[in-house]
Formats: structure tokens, C-alpha cells, sequence
């Protein structure tokens, strides 16, 4: 039917249904817009898209085991990807150059003491770069612009401008090459006359208030001791590898070993096998000793029984002097004993009636002492006596020889 011929009515509610469906439809368009933009962001945000990143390069002796896009890790985490593998050209010292990239903000543990490239095999197949933490020295890629300053009176004028916002991005040594300031040192009036007195070219510095937020800008310069920026054709940051050699290389050198040291394997096994030998002969040998001990055994147990009964015997009391003397030695003992103990007693009377006897005796000579006074006195008279007649016999002429006596000394009487 014709749009004319509708009626008014039905002619109005046609618009008005037209009227939504395109609302809807502008609706619907603008929800899948702002869903696919929305799916859109959160893919690059997983990516990494929005991340500043960090640009790094190494050398290796092989890329067997790398690919582009192989994670790249840093204590355990994933921190970046590999971005280029291309080899070197003809006659460079170097065989592969490997390309990759650091997210914010795993790259400011890039330092310059300490960090460094690990090349891990993996057990069966590829291998995996992992970078190692620096642990001191600057960072090795940084987010504040770099500034050269040729003329030493516009950087005074700014340090003095803002102070503790300027800081050096180089290394600064004497005559004799010995540092007197690292990087990241803060410029002050009274190092800034020292430096000045060093007369160089030019001092490298940046203001730590001001940082690039979406890229990294300077990248350290191992051999000039300094940060300089990025720009068209510079190279990127570089960590030096440590390359551990390849799984594929230690399994056939294990197996290299394992050939060499078969035949002393081989060698061994036969000397195994004349112990088992032995070992065969000597329970063979042991199982006729062990019958041979089981044979005295049984002769030994009559003895064995003997025994056990002599001891068994010998347990009682008085045992040992029955087995000596025999059953009547007991009553014998008994009566030795009792003529002992019948001789002892005996003896202390005898000796009671003769300390008595003594007594009597002594006690008689002392009466006939005190009873004659004079007795004692002739004994001593005839004492002296004979004294003064043995005195005269030695001064006979006769007698003199027999009584030698010693002469007295010179002098003495």
C-alpha cells in the first residue's frame, strides 16, 4: 500500500516508529563503538602499548633457541620481549645481535653495576634471556632529558635559579683519572668552581623535575662515563651476555664421557662378577665350616652338661670345701677348731700362773736387797776394784803391748 493512501493516523504512528528505530540504531552504534574502542584499549594496555619501554641490545654466539617475541625475564617476572635477531656482518667480532625491550618500570633496575644478560638453556628445547638486577652505578636508560652546557655561567645561573633540581649525568675525573664526582650528583656552587677548575669541554646535567612521560630519552655511554639522548640513528642501550653453553652441547660431551668410560664400565662389571664369584665360594666354604660347628657342637654338650652341674653344685654353701676335704672333712675341721680354741685357753692360764711365779720371784730378790744394805755396796767396791787392777796391768812393762790404746792429740793430756 502507498504511503499516500494511509490514513493521518496510521501516517503519524509510522514516523513515530521510524523516529526509534533509528534512535535505537544510532544507540546500538555508538555502545559498539565505544565497546570495540574500550576492547581496543584493553588490548594495547595488556600489550604494553601505554608502557614506557626500554630498548636494549646484546651479542651472542648463537641464536639457536631464540625467537622474536620470546619473553624476556627479571626475578622470575616477565619485564619485555625480543624485538630483532639479525646476524652480524661479515668480519665482526661479534656473531648475533639480539634486540629487545624493558617495560616501566623493570628497567630502572637496569643499573649499570650489576646488571647483565643470562642466555638459560631450557631442558629440552630453546632458551630464554634473563636480565640480572644491578646492585649500583646509574641506571642504565632514564626518562629525563640530558642537557649540555658548554658555557659554564648559564648552568651556575640555574643552579642558583633551583636549587637541588640540577643534578650532573656524567662521571667527572681529574688529571689523573681518578672520579671525583659520579652521576646523579647534585650541583652546588662550591663543585661547580671544581669542575670549572678542570676546564672541560662541557658538563653533562639534567633537572630531575623534568621527565618525558612516555618514552625513555638517554641511555648510558659505557666508554665517555655519561648519559646521552636517544636521537635518529643512535644506537639503543647495551648489556653484555653471559652465555652458558647450549644443553644440545652438554649432553654430548656427557655422552662423550660416558663412551670414554665404558670400557673401564665394562672392565669394572668383570671384576663385579669374579667377586660374585668368590662370594659364591665363600658361602660355599662358610655353609661346611657352619656344618662342622654344628657337628663339635653336638660333641661339646655332654661337657656343656657337666658343666652346668658342677656349678650348679658349687652354688651352695660350704660347696668348695666338700668338693676338696669330702663329706667328713666338716667334722674334722669342727674338732681342729675346738682343740685350737681348748689349746688357746689352756695357754692363757699357763701364762696367768707364770706372770704370778715371776711376780713372786721379783718381789723375794727385792726383800733380800732391802734386807742386806750391804750387799750392793761390795758388789761396787769389787767393781772398783778390778777397775784399778785391769788400770795397773796396762802400765806394766810387760803387759803394755797387749793394752793398745790410741795416743792422745799434740797438745792434750
Amino acid at each position: 500500500m502507498p504511503l499516500q493512501d494511509l490514513t493521518p493516523q496510521l501516517r503519524t504512528r509510522l514516523n513515530r516508529m521510524e523516529k526509534t528505530v533509528g534512535w535505537f540504531v544510532f544507540l546500538a552504534t555508538i555502545l559498539m563503538v565505544v565497546g570495540f574502542g574500550y576492547y581496543i584499549y584493553q588490548t594495547a594496555a595488556s600489550k604494553g602499548w601505554f608502557v614506557i619501554k626500554a630498548p636494549f641490545y646484546t651479542y651472542v654466539n648463537s641464536s639457536d633457541g631464540l625467537n622474536v617475541g620470546d619473553p624476556v625475564v627479571m626475578m622470575g617476572f616477565k619485564v619485555g620481549e625480543i624485538t630483532d635477531i639479525h646476524p652480524m656482518p661479515p668480519g665482526d667480532r661479534h656473531n648475533v645481535r639480539v634486540k629487545f625491550e624493558v617495560k616501566d618500570n623493570y628497567f630502572r633496575y637496569i643499573w649499570l653495576g650489576g646488571s647483565y644478560i643470562k642466555i638459560n638453556s631450557g631442558m629440552l628445547a630453546g632458551r630464554q634471556l634473563e636480565i640480572t638486577r644491578g646492585t649500583n652505578g646509574p641506571a642504565i636508560c632514564v626518562t629525563q632529558p640530558v642537557l649540555v652546557f658548554s658555557n659554564l655561567t648559564e648552568l651556575r645561573a640555574k643552579v642558583a635559579a633551583e636549587p637541588d633540581q640540577w643534578q650532573l649525568s656524567q662521571e667527572v675525573f681529574d688529571s689523573q683519572s681518578n672520579r671525583l664526582y659520579q652521576a646523579y650528583e647534585f650541583l652546588t656552587e662550591s663543585n661547580l668552581n671544581i669542575i670549572a677548575a678542570l676546564k672541560p669541554d662541557c658538563i653533562y646535567a639534567y633537572n630531575n623535575r623534568e621527565k618525558d612521560e612516555h618514552r625513555v630519552v638517554a641511555s648510558w655511554n659505557f666508554h665517555r662515563h655519561r648519559y646521552e639522548n636517544f636521537h635518529e640513528g643512535s644506537e639503543d642501550a647495551k648489556l653484555y651476555a653471559l652465555e652458558a653453553t647450549p644443553i644440545g652441547d652438554q649432553v654430548s660431551a656427557m655422552v662423550n664421557q660416558v663412551q670414554a668410560a665404558l670400557p673401564g664400565i665394562l672392565l669394572l662389571t668383570n671384576k663385579i662378577a669374579a667377586v660374585l664369584d668368590n662370594a659364591v665360594l665363600v658361602t660355599s666354604n662358610l655353609n661346611v665350616t657352619l656344618v662342622t660347628a654344628n657337628n663339635t657342637l653336638a660333641a661339646a654338650q655332654p661337657l656343656v652338661t657337666n658343666v652346668a652341674y658342677i656349678t650348679g653344685e658349687l652354688k651352695d654353701p660350704g660347696s668348695p670345701v666338700l668338693w676338696a676335704l669330702g663329706t667328713n672333712g666338716n667334722a674334722q675341721i669342727q674338732g681342729a677348731l675346738a682343740n685350737v680354741n681348748s689349746l688357746l685357753a689352756n695357754t692363757d692360764t699357763n701364762l696367768a700362773a707364770l706372770l704370778i711365779n715371776l711376780a713372786d720371784i721379783t718381789g723375794s730378790l727385792r726383800a733380800q736387797i732391802g734386807d742386806n744394805t750391804n750387799l750392793i755396796t761390795g758388789i761396787n767396791k769389787t767393781i772398783v776394784d778390778t777397775d784399778d787392777m785391769i788400770q795397773g796391768l796396762k802400765r806394766h812393762w810387760l803387759l803394755r803391748s797387749a793394752f793398745k790404746t790410741n795416743q792422745p792429740p799434740a797438745g792434750k793430756k
